[in-house]
């Protein structure tokens, strides 16, 4: 297991109810996984949000928390309910109802990474899975759960940013050929898991620095947003997808030559998006 399965930082002083959160940015892999998979250190990094967590690494610097995951979600998937183990990885787990993130090896032990490529030989024990939510994924959720509290408590209300990557081949094919292919995603459910005007506030940051953004196409959010989202009660989760091709070279999981450039875009971003939770700027009940 990775020593610790998070890694959180704190502001000097907390000035807005907004939180971030890289659920797949990990990046500390287990030997006794890289001792069980049939692919290479660079295959099984295919699915990982890499980089991400430096991408929103200014946050505390502006007053809000930052929890980065260490595991990778090739290991643990967070943002997955611990409930959706796959029959076809883990010995001894009973097939329930249809579940096509499950099906398709994408439960919380994943079984597959990008492009379907399989992690193992074959299964892995029911306790082996249970161990790993065990030591990673009740220990991020527990510390999230808290960031949301607190932040509750003092501004009353929280706004979960679910930060996220996507590959560029998954919005090659959204739009039209005229039209500008989207840079962000913003998953919100269809609404069910933040306010309109939280989501508004989200997109108008990102528009307002050049970036083409669309909502919950392909990516509406999953667990996290399903999770946390309950903007009746002035809890808001909003899942961010940025296209990879802006800040990295995907075949190689490296830092692009834009990535400098795509940084300090991103750093003034984050601005906007924790002013959306101010103490002086109080959104409307929803």
């Amino acid at each position: 297991m990775p020593k610790a399965p998070y890694r959180l930082f704190m502001p000097d002083a907390r000035t807005t109810s907004v939180i971030f959160a890289s659920p797949h940015s990990g990046r500390t892999y287990p030997e006794s996984l890289m001792r069980q998979t049939v692919l290479d250190e660079r295959a099984i990094r295919s699915s990982e949000d890499a980089f991400v967590d430096i991408l929103f690494d200014s946050a505390p610097s502006v007053g809000a928390p930052l929890l980065a995951a260490t595991a990778p979600r090739a290991f643990v998937d967070l943002n997955r309910a611990s409930e959706e183990l796959d029959p076809a990885l883990i010995d001894g787990v009973r097939r329930n109802a249809h579940n096509p993130r499950v099906t398709s090896g994408l439960g919380v032990v994943p079984r597959v990474v990008a492009n379907g490529r399989a992690i193992y030989r074959g299964k892995i024990t029911l306790d082996e899975a249970r161990g790993r939510i065990r030591d990673v994924w009740r220990p991020y959720h527990a510390a999230l759960q808290g960031l949301l509290d607190e932040a509750f408590l003092q501004f009353g209300e929280a706004i979960l940013i679910d930060c996220h990557s996507m590959p560029h081949e998954a919005i090659e094919s959204i739009g039209t050929p005229a039209s500008r292919r989207p840079d962000v995603v913003l998953g919100d459910r269809f609404g069910a898991a933040a306010g309109l005007e939280v989501v508004d506030r989200i997109e108008a940051a990102f528009v307002g620095a050049g970036l083409t953004v669309v909502r919950n196409a392909p990516f509406a959010g999953a667990y996290v947003t399903q999770h946390y989202g309950r903007p009746a009660r002035r809890q808001h989760a909003v899942q961010i997808e940025i296209d990879r091709a802006l800040y990295m070279d995907e075949r190689a999981i490296s830092p692009s030559a834009d990535f400098p450039a795509f940084k300090r875009l991103m750093d003034e971003i984050v601005v906007d998006l924790v002013s959306l939770g101010a103490a002086d700027m109080p959104l409307a009940a929803e």
